[in-house]
């Protein structure tokens, strides 16, 4: 599979702004890319005024993904704020070519920062399929909890989107490169790089893990979209070998 991480600063609580900056990104990107991946909440930065910028799953920037991903035919996520009967959720869409849609809501929402006071969590864990790799959905704070990210569905990619600021990138870095080790999984981890609005400075480090915890691609810092292709076949063969997941702790999260 060939993704592209694109890394961008954002215009605060502008998604039409937004939207114009990943369509000049997108633009770019040569054919024969499957999957593309924007930040958090991607179309406002990581903002806690839901009510004034909240959209529908019909609303603009929705449609927006839908188009793009009819268009260049290839698959597109990242986060954006829902309002979905009366709540504001930090919701991952994962948009597939044909304009289909599955969603995953940030489960663990970021109390530090007041947006378990704004967003209804998410109670499901969401593993998307498409072009026969099976994809988990996380959203930035959900890195810390490796619990509900254990690969107890042999996962194939574990997706990480995110407003990760510069004052806690060590423990972004190290803790993709854990997941992926711990579950025998390819990692994207994709950031935003830029200062937000309230004062967070962002660098980025989007990054790609292999399922040893090598890097694919290493921390970047820099305005940019990044491609790689990722080899399935290659991390099956190497789960047959160690069958780590095989020893795995069974157990129950409950939400």
């Amino acid at each position: 599979m060939k993704i592209a991480l694109i890394q961008s600063d954002l215009y605060w609580e502008d998604a039409s702004k937004n939207r114009k900056s990943f369509e000049s990104k997108i633009n770019q990107i040569d054919s024969g890319v499957n999957l593309v991946v924007l930040p958090e909440m991607f179309s406002t930065g990581f903002t806690m005024n839901a009510p004034e910028v909240a959209e529908t799953m019909q609303g603009e920037t929705v449609l927006w993904l839908q188009s793009l991903a009819k268009q260049k035919n290839f698959a597109i996520t990242g986060s954006l704020i829902i309002l979905e009967n009366d709540k504001y959720y930090n919701r991952m869409l994962f948009v597939f070519p044909s304009g289909e849609i599955q969603h995953y809501d940030k489960r663990h929402l970021f109390s530090l920062a007041g947006e378990d006071k704004c967003y209804t969590s998410g109670n499901e864990k969401v593993i998307v399929e498409y072009l026969n790799w099976k994809i988990c959905l996380q959203v930035c704070y959900d890195l810390r909890f490796p619990v509900f990210a254990r690969n107890v569905e042999n996962y194939d990619l574990l997706l990480y989107v995110a407003n990760w600021p510069k004052v806690r990138t060590n423990a972004w870095d190290s803790l993709l490169k854990a997941r992926a080790i711990e579950n025998l999984s390819y990692v994207v981890g994709v950031n935003r790089v830029g200062l937000d609005a309230n004062n967070y400075e962002h660098t980025g480090h989007s990054q790609v893990v292999d399922f040893l915890g090598n890097f694919i691609l290493e921390p970047q810092e820099t305005e940019a979209v990044f491609v790689v292709e990722l080899d399935k076949e290659v991390m099956l063969e190497t789960r047959k070998k160690l069958d780590f997941l095989s020893d795995k702790d069974i157990f129950e999260v409950k939400i």
